[in-house]
Order: C-alpha cells, then structure tokens, then sequence
C-alpha cells in the first residue's frame, strides 16, 4: 500500500452530523462556531445514498449525531436505510424532544443503540449548564424508555469543573437506569469549550482524583457497567490519537455534506473538504487532500517523526497544536516532549485556579444572520 494511503482499508465508523439544530445551549459542545444552518443540510435522499456508498466502502458503525438529531423528521427513514445496508446505528440524543412513540418507532425501524447525554446528576445544575428547563428529569425517563424498547443504553457524562463532584452520582445513575456503558469524558477543548474553557478548566488534583474514582468503579462493578474515561490533555503527558488517527477510523459529514478527519478540522487554514454532495464517498476517504495531509507518519516533524509511539498516537490533535503552537504540523502541545507542553499544562493550572467565568452559551438563533 502507497504511504499516503497508509489507513484502514475503510473507516471503522461513519459520524453522521444530521444537523446543528438543539434547544440545548451547552458550553462545551463540539459544533463548530459557525454553525451550519437548516436550509443547508444534506436532503434525506442525499443521506440516503450516502449510507449506502459506506456500507459498500466497508464501514460498520453509523452515529446518529448533531446537533440533535431528533429534530429531522426523517429519521425514521436514515435508520431504516443503515438496517438494510447492513450498518450498526447509534443515535446520540440529549433525548429532550424524543416521545415514548417515537423512540419505539426508531427501534422498529431497525435503531441498534442509543447514547443520552446528562449535564449532571443534580437536576438544577444540570439544567442550567444545558440552559434548558426541565431537561434532566426528561432525559432520564427517556433512558428508562431505552431499556424498555429492549436497546443497550451509554450515559455520556462530559465532566469539567462544574459538575465533578458529581462524579460518583453519574457512575450510580447510570446503574440505576440500566446503562451498559458510561463515557466519562473530560471536556476537550475545541469549538465552544474553548471558548468557555477558563470557566470548565478542572484542578490537576480533580482530574487525578477522577481517574481514581473511575478505577475504583470499575473493579467495583466489573459485568454490571463499563467505563470508558478520558482526560483533559491539558493534564497529559501523552497525546491521544485525534479520532483514532487523522484519516483512519472515522469520517465525519456535517450537516451540509463536507467530510472531515475530525469535528475541528474546518479550524485548519488551507485544507480543502469534499461535499458528499458532488464526490463519492469512497473517493474522499482514499483520494482527498484533507484526507491526506496529516494521515500516516511521512508529515511529522520531530520529535514526532522519530517517536517509538508515532504508531500510537499518529501525532495527536492537530487543531490542537493549530491553536496553541501556530501551525497544524506541530507537535500536540499534550505531548511531554513537545516544546509548549510545560505552557500548556502551566495555562490549565492558572485557569482552574480563577474563579469560574460565566458561561458563554451556544446559541444557534442568536448567531443566525
């Protein structure tokens, strides 16, 4: 295989961006600023085939995702078009809008799972961080209606400084309503956590006892609930690897049909991305220049390019060392041997030593011109 083809011979999974529409206002989502509006997303015959051309590319996985993908009406009819192509469907839903008639109906249409996302495990903090009233007690009947339609069930618990203590109380909820999986994800921070990052930003001392808390957890209910835990990487010494890898595992299609590496990927001046729209699927995935550019090892710099985890962690992020080194082809700034590392670090400690800023909402209809 050519080095610049040096990936998966497919992407494992497909991250459907259905729209970015959602009455909730959370301060970390990863949309992007510039959020793409209704009159530009992707019509449902467009989806439809897009669906189709992945299941012929080799992909598995299909998430479900926004925004809130909900609000399409024809939801129905993406699920039923990964149930005959043969894809697992996972719908990722803050749940708020879903009926219990509807959530069956996306099961009968072939739906394989579904993640809800909780804000915390206090009914007013969470509510306020979502900035939707009445949010938290909807999203847990809608996760006891999961468990009733028979589908497995993942909690998403994004934790930062404002709900960590809750930590505890997210691993038990989610026992209580049936969950299979908990991800407990520290907020990484791109798009609107950035933006709010001073007021999310968690002590290193939080952070540690986190993983504690988790580990113990984990022992605790070993066949009763998996863990999945992510840190902040402004507390690591290691990068992860951006979505598995830039162009390895994962395409990601907005709500208008580009196709990403990763959800931040628009953030990198001079990269070019295909629209689903006009180019294949397949196409993209093995030809595109946005695909391209940073998949593999030949685009590393040292200490990158000499590595014994260059394999690893392909590089880490590379909006992250976009926004705080200057260039996309730096060393992820979470890295130990990167030059920024101790600023980096330094940075998170003096943010989560302040007083919380007030939050600044995502809010679609405000932005819209």
């Amino acid at each position: 295989m050519r080095k610049e083809l040096a990936c998966a011979l497919a992407p494992v999974g497909l991250l459907a961006e259905l729209t970015h529409r959602c009455p909730l206002q959370c301060p970390y989502c990863s949309n992007p600023l510039a959020l793409e509006q209704v009159s530009d997303e992707l019509p449902t015959e467009v989806w439809l085939d897009v669906l189709a051309q992945a299941a012929d590319l080799g992909v598995l996985q299909l998430h479900l995702s926004g925004g809130e993908p909900t609000v399409r009406r024809d939801l129905e009819d993406i699920i039923a078009r990964a149930a005959k192509v043969g894809l697992y469907s996972n719908l990722i839903t803050a749940g708020v809008l879903l009926t219990r008639e509807r959530l069956e109906g996306l099961a009968a249409h072939g739906l394989d799972h579904v993640q809800i996302s909780l804000q915390d495990t206090l009914a007013g903090n969470a509510d306020r961080i979502a900035h939707y009233e009445g949010g938290h007690a909807k999203k847990l009947e809608v996760a006891r209606w999961v468990g009733a339609a028979g589908l497995p069930l993942t909690i998403n618990a994004p934790i930062h400084r404002q709900n960590i203590a809750s930590l505890e109380g997210f691993i038990e909820l989610a026992v209580q309503v049936g969950a299979q999986r908990l991800e407990v994800a520290h907020v990484q921070y791109y798009g609107w956590a950035l933006t709010n990052r001073q007021a999310l930003m968690p002590t290193r001392e939080q952070v540690l006892h986190s993983a504690d808390v988790v580990a113990q957890a984990r022992e605790r209910l070993k066949g009763v609930l998996v863990i999945d835990f992510v840190v902040p990487d402004y507390y690591a010494s290691r990068p992860k690897p951006c979505m598995g890898g830039w162009g390895r595992g994962i395409i990601n299609i907005t709500p208008s049909g580009k196709a990403l590496p990763c959800h931040a990927a628009e953030t990198i001046p001079g990269l070019q991305f295909e629209n689903v729209r006009k180019q294949r699927l397949r196409d993209i995935w093995l030809g595109s220049d946005a695909f391209r550019k940073y998949r593999g090892t030949d685009w590393m710099p040292e200490p990158c390019r000499s590595c014994e985890f260059r394999e690893i962690d392909w590089g880490g992020c590379r909006c992250q060392a976009l926004a705080f080194a200057g260039t996309a082809a730096a060393t992820d700034p979470a890295c130990a041997k990167s030059p920024h590392h101790q600023a980096f670090a330094h940075l998170a400690e003096v943010e989560a030593s302040e007083p919380a800023s007030a939050f600044v909402f995502r809010r679609p209809r405000a932005r819209a011109k």
